[in-house]
């Protein structure tokens, strides 16, 4: 294995457990479920380096193209507006 992809493996589980952990440890729900983007993201670029393209392709379509869509939808449906109305009057 080559220097520079021990450094981009690292770098990307990096990535990856900064974002796993955000996604646990924020308040904010959109921000958590951006951070999920990034960390479904992060998995499926360890499956290219693992020369599984498809995992990798199936990896963005479904999970990040599926669920994070799904996540984001019932995060925009559940927000409180009449919290929000309160502090822009």
């Amino acid at each position: 294995m080559a220097p520079y992809e021990t450094i981009a493996f690292a770098l990307f589980a990096a990535i990856t457990v900064a974002s796993s952990l955000g996604v646990v440890l924020m308040r904010d729900v959109w921000h958590s479920a951006l951070l999920l983007g990034v960390a479904l993201l992060s998995v499926a670029v360890h499956y290219v380096m693992l020369q599984a393209e498809f995992l990798a392709a199936m990896q963005v379509l479904v999970y990040v193209g599926g669920v994070l869509i799904l996540v984001t939808f019932a995060v925009m449906f559940t927000r409180d507006t009449d919290a929000q109305e309160v502090v822009e009057t």
